[in-house]
Parts: C-alpha cells; structure tokens; sequence
C-alpha cells in the first residue's frame, strides 16, 4: 500500500535534496480515476523559515499561472501539516543532465541538431513566460534565474519541457540565508546575477547558452578548482568560440553561441524570441532538421535498458496511510544490545536473553521513512540498524560507572 500524503499517494521518492523531497504521487478520484503526477514536499525545516515561505509561496504562485507545452505544468500548491508541497506535471523522461552522459558513454555523441531542438523549444517556453502578464494585462516580469541541464527534461515522446519555473528565486533565499554568500549551479549563473544587479528574462538567455556551448563543445564553460575561480571565470574568463573544441561546428551555430554569451545583456539576445528566429532559420537550411519523433526515437534508444526494466514497486509497501494533516508516531521493540538507556536503576525489561535488552521506541512517520530506506541500501533489520546507531553514539561515552549521577530534584 502507498503512503496517503492528502489527497495524494506518494508511490516512490525519485530525489532529495537540501530544499525538498521530491515524490511519484497519484491523484484518485471517482470510478477509478487516477493521474500520475509529482508532489515536491518542502523540507521540514525550511517550513520554518516565514521569509522563505512566503518567497516560496509567491514565487509557485506566478508559475502556476504558466500554461504552455514547454513547460512544466503546476496543478497544486499547498501545506498538509507542516508540509509544503507543490503538484506537478509527472514527465515520463529524462533530464538533460542525464541524456548527455548517458549518450557519450555508449559512443553516441549527443548531436548537435538535437541540442539546437532542445534549445530551441526551451526558448519558446521562455518567451512565454518571460512576456506572460496577468488577468488586467500587467506583465508579471517572471524569470527562471535557474536554466540548467538539470531543469531541462525530455520526455520519451520527445516533448522539452522546462522545470521549476519561479522557484529558483526562493532556493537562493535559502543558500544566502545559510551562508551569506551566493550558492548553487555556479556555472550557470550569468555575470548580472553574480554582480548582485537586478535580474530580468536576459539572464536566462545567457544561462541557456551556457548549457547549449556545454552540450555542442563537449566541454563545460565556466569551471574552477573553487567556488570563487567558477565565480572568477563566469566574470572575467576568456569564452573560446566552439570552434576551438569542434571544428565541425558551422559559422551560424557559433554566431548564436556566442550572442546569447555576450556578457554585456545590452549586446546580448534581447528576447527568446530572437534566438529562437536565429536557431530555425540554421535548422531550416540545413540537411536535418530534427522533429519530436526523431527526438523521441533518439531518447529510446540509448535508454533501452532502462525501458525494458519492469516499474519500480511502490517504495512504501505495508504502510497504513497516514490520516491528512496528523504527525502520527510508530512504535517499535528494538533489541538494544547491553548498551543502557538511562541511568542506573533505569533498565528496560529484559527479554529472556541475558545479553539483550528491548526498548520501545516512537519515532515519527518522517524518521521511519529515512531509516527504512537506510536499513533496506545496507541490507539491514531496522532493529540491527539502531543498534549500530547505538553502538557508534556510544562509543563515545564514558563508562556508566563514570557517568555522573543526575542532580537530586
């Protein structure tokens, strides 16, 4: 049985981060209806945050009004306990920080077409929302700030949508909250953001010809050994012509490369518009001209391997639904070892076994979940789990005979 979160079952976690935990859910409704859909679960600790909240809320809220087939559709946004979460559209594919690599180990250079017709549909995706206004005509002045393979999917229909539109400004919120200094896809970033100027839908362009250098060259454009030289070469660092990597790569691909690069975002595309013009009217003379199929049949084929696995089980078998918005708790009787939990005179019941003691111990849904999926990667009992916990938070303590005793109330 699948985890309830809602209205929602959450079928497998796919990722975790700093910022959320991100969920293959499935919205039920009547007669057997149902929708595969994603639910990303802000972090527990970021829900305290009310600067970040409120950035978070705001920032989903202007993306949930975008509705275009580039990008990644938001359905809902809400909070269940203490639990924040956005539902998204579910895109059966992959991200293009997975495509490439993945191309390149099995001896297929991804080819240059398919980077222009990813590119390309990014860009209609841009434009979009980069001029979309709101019911009364204001234009809402959204901004990606965050254009990087990673927010790029394809899906197996060879559909490009982007990812994560207006969040992107709220997860810098948090890094520069927790360090005072600007965090995250360093190399993404174009020189306005790094200068602490204002950030318009220029921005993004630059971000998007970083990423398409990265995937026609081979090679990554602004790179360091720290976080400073990254910062450093995004900034000052000399940007070779994709010439110099590729020799193959035509004159006009290199023009359009090197525009959307223009440091200055006065002599730099001035629309996704424009450098959607300038990437067609290539393709269109050219002897391919890429279409969604054979993007499609592309994405197929190298992933063949993993499209002949059967679906993944649901990652929470067994597990009763949770009632909507409760933080109910799980008991369990662990085997501790000789290790004592409290002090002297304190000692749990024993269990037949001399060398055994058994606790009994709460944990809430959150803390099973993470040590469940602990135990299952190293192959352990939940019971042998905690008590390797145990053991290694022990070793560190003095000898109970040494401990000192507790203060008399």
């Amino acid at each position: 049985m699948s985890q309830r979160f809602g209205k929602y079952r959450l079928m497998r976690r796919i990722a975790i981060g700093g910022m959320a935990e991100i969920f293959v859910a499935r919205r039920e409704g009547m007669q057997g209806f149902h929708k595969t859909i994603v639910i990303k679960r802000i972090r527990p600790h970021l829900s305290e945050n009310p600067t970040f909240v409120n950035m978070f809320l705001n920032e989903a809220r202007l993306a949930a009004e975008l509705n275009h087939s580039n990008i990644a559709q938001i359905y809902d946004l809400g909070r269940i306990a203490k639990s924040y979460f956005i539902a998204m559209e579910y895109i059966n594919g992959r991200d293009m920080r997975t495509i490439v690599p993945k191309a390149e180990k099995q001896g297929i250079p991804f080819p240059m077409e398919y980077s222009l017709k990813v590119a390309r549909d990014v860009c209609e995706g841009l434009y979009y929302a980069h001029r979309h206004s709101d019911e009364k005509g204001r234009p809402l002045n959204i901004v990606h700030r965050d254009v990087t393979p990673e927010n790029i999917m394809v899906s197996f229909d060879g559909e490009v949508k982007i990812l994560d539109f207006g969040i992107a400004k709220a997860e810098n919120l948090v890094s520069e909250t927790r360090a005072g200094e600007i965090k995250g896809k360093l190399g993404y970033l174009s020189p306005e953001q790094i200068n602490g100027k204002a950030v318009d839908h220029r921005s993004d362009l630059f971000g998007l010809g970083v990423v398409l250098y990265e995937w026609i060259t081979g090679h990554k454009l602004f790179t360091g050994s720290s976080d400073v030289e990254v910062l450093r070469a995004v900034l000052e660092g000399r940007i070779y012509p994709p010439s110099y990597f590729r020799e193959d790569v035509p004159g006009e691909v290199e023009t359009i490369l090197m525009r959307a690069l223009e440091r200055n975002r006065e002599q730099r595309y001035q629309s996704a518009w424009d450098m959607l013009a300038d990437i067609d009217e290539f393709l269109s003379h050219h002897t391919f001209m890429p279409s969604n199929i054979h993007l499609s049949n592309f994405l197929r084929q190298i992933f063949a391997d993993e499209l002949e696995r059967p679906p993944p089980e649901d990652e929470f078998p067994g597990e009763e639904p949770e009632a909507d918005g409760e933080e109910s708790q799980r008991t369990m009787l662990v085997d501790t070892g000789r290790h004592r939990l409290g002090p002297p005179g304190d000692e749990p019941a024993a269990t037949g076994n001399d060398d055994l003691l058994a606790v009994e111990i709460r944990l809430s849904p959150d803390h099973y979940r993470c040590l469940s999926q602990l135990a299952r990667y190293h192959g352990l009992g939940m019971d042998e789990l905690i008590g390797q916990i145990l053991d290694g938070y022990c070793r560190f303590l003095p000898p109970v005979s040494e401990q000192p005793a507790p203060d008399d109330e």
